[in-house]
């Protein structure tokens, strides 16, 4: 949670404060995923720590963060995905039209998650699970039901922003990429690096989701995937400000704003100019 909240907090500050001092051509997913993560980090894992030392969560809290992990799960992934769309076409998606809709993608993914988020709210899914130390959706009656719903949410939410992910990341690995070579110091040459994080701390999520469909029955999945589920999609959060930084010229710039300061008038003269006279 520290790593998440300073790391996040300083990569937000650098991206408004020091734009002019770092490439950054799509920098609307970039805020997008930043405010994400710096939620998650402040109301998710600091919620989970309480919960914790509390042995509990009770309404109307426990809603609440079931709302918010739907909305902030949902925009990780989705502004990583618009960010791999912006990548592959180019300079070109930052104007015009393809722009209205990148922004717009974006905007949908914290729609959409708040939206499956409300559905288990609104039909009393929730209930809190020990092994995710958060309160979740929890299936008890109707397998059509969960089956529906589940579809759908990891369809629209989860499926599709990870496939674009992984064409992207295919992509770049045959150099088949429409990226201009100007862009090579842009701050979307950490998109791999992105995409490879997100895939890898979300996938105990997938598959937990998985075994869910694949029982009859309802059982969830074991309670150590379910856990480590919680616990690598926190450290993508605070991962993710780490990638940022490895771009020498933002880990410069954000330097530059901790510790640039200016410097006290010296009391000892010093020559700032010559002016030569002809004799």
């Amino acid at each position: 949670m520290t790593i998440g909240v300073m790391g996040n907090s300083l990569a937000l500050l650098v991206k408004v404060l020091c734009r002019g001092k770092f490439c950054c051509h799509y920098w609307f997913p970039f805020m997008s995923l930043t405010l994400s993560d710096l939620g998650s980090c402040l109301l998710l894992i600091s919620t989970s720590m309480l919960t914790i030392l509390t042995g509990g969560q009770k309404s109307p809290w426990c809603e609440v963060a079931t709302l918010l992990k739907f909305a902030f799960v949902s925009s990780s992934i989705g502004s990583i995905a618009v960010l791999c769309v912006q990548r592959s076409i180019g300079i070109n998606s930052i104007d015009g039209a393809i722009f209205v809709v990148m922004v717009t993608a974006c905007l949908a993914s914290w729609v959409t998650g708040v939206v499956f988020g409300s559905i288990p709210i609104v039909y009393a899914w929730i209930r809190y699970d020990p092994a995710e130390t958060l309160c979740t959706v929890f299936w008890e009656s109707s397998y059509s039901d969960m089956l529906v719903y589940n579809l759908c949410a990891f369809s629209i939410c989860i499926f599709f922003p990870l496939l674009l992910i992984f064409g992207y990341s295919i992509m770049m690995a045959t150099g088949c990429h429409f990226s201009e070579s100007n862009e090579a110091e842009d701050l979307s040459t950490v998109t791999p690096l992105l995409g490879s994080c997100c895939m890898i701390c979300y996938t105990p999520f997938f598959v937990s989701e998985l075994i869910l469909l694949a029982k009859m029955d309802l059982s969830p999945a074991p309670d150590f995937l379910r856990t480590l589920s919680t616990i690598l999609s926190y450290l993508d959060c605070g991962l993710n400000p780490l990638i940022y930084f490895s771009h020498q010229d933002f880990r410069e710039a954000g330097l530059t704003l901790l510790w640039n300061k200016r410097k006290p008038m010296s009391a000892v003269p010093v020559l700032t100019a010559i002016t030569k006279y002809k004799l």
